[in-house]
């Protein structure tokens, strides 16, 4: 006889395991089953956290260097410890996912080491990675298994000198040269880091703009920024192949329109194009499912995939691949479940770059309303006007908010600056609770704070901006 669980939740990413924990707090018996060993997911192991840990201490050995003197703070010479860096990192990533694990416990979900698939029913087979197998049933059955880098042709991922983001965590030295493929989120900030600490690096995107999901405006505005830093941007082009000679990569390009073909040489290559579901190997077909021509699986409303009882969340279906949208998704799954009512705005996630300076944004941007046909307002305020952001020291960049031209509602927020990483926050609440941008110009804030730009952005929807 198999064992028999409330729910099944294959995968213990953002998405899964916060699924798992809502579903224990409902009173369900659920049952997580992981792969890796550790909770948390890409997420947590090799990708968010980690890469803001080392985000993190590379800014500060940055500032100390670069920028302190300006402030009148003698540090004198200022060096690093890769290897301690590395082990702050280590552990950060350590204690959060034990944590997931004292949580299941706190909620009573249990976890299972090893891999999920389906068996044919509701019924799920586990290969424990101990050599075990074993077979449990489910009323319920989530697939949050989360994504994977996508492989580039001609380029082909050793996790020494050809990298994906997992690799580039892990370097044992500071390449002289790094070439980034892909102008997307995590190429830049994992390219930030090895720049702060020494590298030359060279970011080579097939579109000719970074970050094409942002708001054109603060992208324009982002390369310039990065570019002053010291990245170089080849834009229009794209990487055909890759090849070792004499103690280094030759990386071979040519224009994306067409055109004459020419080599980089570099020391490492970090691949960053994107990611795509990772949905391989759990024999969706027993159950009568089949991924889309990208790889994701289609879903209803309530996230019900086409086989009744089986649902889908995350990188795995439809969607910006961001962990917080994963875990707003396994808490909305958990409680249709349960019989309750979830539900997750999806005009109101944000997004953040977790660069120096931060870029961060939420709904939508002008390029979109545009294309739309939906009228609209504009109110910017740039943080060299902001007291706080003066005094700091760290005056780059701006707070832009879109309103509805006809009744003024916050469409989008767009910024890029210090700290707007925890600013965007406040945005994304007024854009989920539908508010005016008039309602956030009269909502007082304290003085003085970054957050101010936010309110006098808001002001400046309506033509009245005090501070500029």
């Amino acid at each position: 006889m198999s064992d028999l669980y409330d729910v099944v939740v294959i995968g213990g990413g953002p998405g899964g395991y916060n699924a798992a924990i809502r579903l224990g707090q409902l009173g369900k018996r659920t049952l997580c089953v992981e792969k890796r060993g550790t909770l948390g997911g890409t997420c947590l192991n090799v990708g968010c956290i980690p890469s803001k840990a080392l985000l993190q201490v590379s800014a500060l050995f940055d500032e100390t260097k670069s920028h302190y003197g300006a402030l009148g703070i003698r540090t004198g010479e200022v060096s690093y410890d890769l290897p301690a860096m590395m082990g702050h990192k280590d552990k950060t990533v350590d204690g959060l996912t034990k944590g997931i694990e004292f949580l299941f416990k706190k909620n009573k979900v249990e976890y299972a080491v090893g891999t999920g698939t389906f068996a044919g029913g509701r019924k799920v087979e586990i290969r424990g990675n101990d050599g075990s197998t074993r077979t449990v049933e489910a009323a319920a059955i989530i697939i949050a298994t989360g994504s994977e880098p996508t492989p580039l042709p001609g380029v082909e991922i050793n996790e020494k000198d050809v990298v994906s983001s997992t690799g580039a965590l892990t370097l044992k030295d500071v390449p002289k040269c790094l070439l980034v493929i892909g102008g997307g989120y995590i190429g830049l900030e994992m390219g930030s880091v090895w720049r702060r600490l020494g590298s030359q690096v060279t970011v080579v995107e097939y579109l000719d703009r970074i970050t094409p999901g942002l708001d054109g405006e603060v992208g324009k505005q982002f390369q310039r920024i990065l570019s002053k830093q010291g990245m170089t941007f080849r834009l229009g082009m794209k990487v055909v192949g890759v090849e070792r000679k004499a103690g280094a990569l030759h990386v071979s390009v040519e224009p994306a329109a067409g055109g004459a073909r020419e080599v980089i040489e570099t020391d490492i290559v970090l691949s960053s194009i994107g990611r795509r579901p990772f949905t391989g190997g759990l024999g969706l077909e027993k159950v009568g499912l089949a991924p889309d021509a990208r790889g994701r699986i289609p879903v209803n409303g309530h996230y019900e995939t086409a086989v009744k009882g089986v649902y889908a969340i995350g990188d795995v279906i439809e969607g910006p691949m961001l962990a917080h949208k994963a875990e707003d998704e396994g808490v909305a799954v958990a409680e249709i479940i349960a019989g309750q009512a979830g539900h997750v705005n999806y005009e109101a996630i944000p997004s953040v770059v977790y660069t120096h300076p931060e870029v961060a944004a939420v709904g939508r941007t002008e390029e979109e309303l545009k294309a739309a046909g939906i009228a609209y307002k504009t109110g910017k305020f740039m943080f060299a006007a902001n007291s706080r952001a003066r005094a700091n020291g760290s005056t780059e960049g701006f707070v832009k908010i879109l309103a509805d031209a006809a009744n003024d509602r916050i469409l989008g927020v767009h910024m890029i600056g210090p700290e707007v990483g925890n600013m965007i926050a406040e945005a994304a609440l007024a854009i989920e609770f539908q508010m005016a941008a008039e309602d956030l110009a009269r909502t007082c804030h304290a003085h003085p704070t970054l957050s101010e730009a936010i309110r006098q952005a808001a002001m400046a929807v309506g033509g009245w901006t005090m501070q500029s």
